[in-house]
């Protein structure tokens, strides 16, 4: 293990849960030197993201017994890298902007805290033209979206990406033009990178459910037709969709179902999962991002979650069809993606313009914590649409 360099306190300010059920609090850390394959990170920014809210409101792992042991929130880090571990075998040094999605509530990597101790494999070096508040919206939901695809759907993404000849047979073989998608809360962060990975990958038969205030953003990131959730029946709507548009050509390809893969970037039981339940049919593979909100938290109501998705609407779902509940934390066990999706290929897709970032909404106030609890509230009283929670962590 490295010792700290010259510059770097011994201990540094972070945003913790200390008990269930209170408000979050800033506490005192240690500042932990970097062992083999980590570097030191100076967080200057960070993103806040529901999984933050879930914790705070909910207790998503969270021990209910930890003896008193603070809890560090935060999954995405942006910052300057202090120190690289010894024999650290990575292109990362000293000096260099990087961003990645992290592990909260673990005392080396967690956000929400001026120094983070992080793995180099879920860091990449932010592009030069593109400043840290955007950097810090990509990671955390561009990763879920990319795990999603390749892991719960189960759709082919090849890296690096075919030249054009090759994608144009791959997609002839493959049938993409057929492979519809929907995407249930499309303007969300994840589903907005979703839509972007579907298109860059060569999946055009996208569908987006969203407000439509989004609608025309949503098209220009690859949706085919969107579908309003907020007039009408958007359920509906999408059926009569697949009555119209997909029915045609589903008979080349019997047995398939006509809407075989869906992700449900929303999660909520009542908001989503129920209209899914109507046009899910045999076959469909629906994705849907854990956990699942059975009752959204209030002012004075905590959360009511659900960890496991086949809980969700018993008896409800038509014969057949297959629910995947994302767990993004566990995308490193595809070895390819630990190796090459942070260091390597969510870089490269931000500097190619391949993805461009959520839209920002910079939180602000005067110290740390009255930055954290602000970005909490927002995320609380759901006044978050179609952008990304962005913070300063030291200044």
């Amino acid at each position: 293990m490295a010792s700290l360099p010259p510059s770097v306190p011994a201990t540094h300010a972070a945003i913790a849960i200390t008990a269930l059920g209170k408000p979050v609090e800033q506490v005192t850390v240690p500042t932990i030197p970097p062992s083999a394959g980590e570097v030191l990170v100076r967080v200057t920014h960070t993103s806040s993201t529901p999984v933050d809210l879930h914790r705070v409101a909910g207790g998503l792992r969270v021990p209910p017994e930890d003896g008193g042991k603070a809890f560090i929130l935060g999954i995405t880090v942006g910052g300057t890298v202090v120190a690289v571990g010894p024999g650290t075998a990575t292109g990362l040094r000293v000096g260099d902007r990087v961003f990645g999605f992290v592990q909260d509530g673990s005392d080396r990597e967690a956000a929400f805290q001026e120094y983070a101790t992080v793995p180099a494999w879920k860091l990449g070096r932010v592009p030069d033209r593109v400043d840290m508040h955007a950097a810090v919206a990509v990671p955390a939901n561009l990763v879920t979206a990319v795990h999603t695809v390749v892991a719960d759907l189960g759709l082919p993404l090849p890296w690096p990406v075919p030249g054009a000849e090759v994608a144009a047979a791959a997609a002839d073989d493959d049938d993409k033009e057929e492979e519809v998608v929907l995407v249930w809360g499309a303007a969300s962060s994840v589903g907005m990178y979703v839509l972007q990975v579907l298109r860059h990958w060569g999946y055009r038969h996208v569908l987006a459910v969203a407000a439509g205030k989004h609608h025309e953003t949503l098209r220009g990131l690859g949706a085919r037709a969107c579908f309003d959730y907020r007039e009408g029946d958007a359920a509906g709507a999408v059926a009569a969709y697949l009555d119209r548009v997909v029915r045609r050509s589903s008979s080349s390809r019997p047995g398939r179902p006509r809407l075989p893969y869906v992700v449900d970037c929303i999660g909520s039981r009542e908001g989503s999962l129920r209209p899914l339940t109507r046009i899910a049919e045999k076959g469909t593979r629906v994705a849907v991002m854990l956990p699942v909100i059975n009752v959204h938290a209030g002012k004075d109501r905590a959360a009511e979650l659900e960890m496991d998705v086949n809980k969700a609407l018993p008896g409800e779902w038509k014969d057949g069809v297959e629910l995947r509940g994302v767990r993004t934390f566990l995308y490193h066990k595809n070895e390819f993606l630990r190796d090459h999706l942070q260091p390597e290929i969510v870089p490269a897709l931000l500097e190619q313009g391949v993805i461009e970032p959520n839209k920002q909404r910079v939180v602000e106030g005067k110290t740390l914590l009255e930055r954290a609890q602000k970005a909490l509230d927002l995320l609380r009283d759901q006044a978050v649409s179609g952008e990304k929670l962005v913070w300063r962590v030291a200044d």
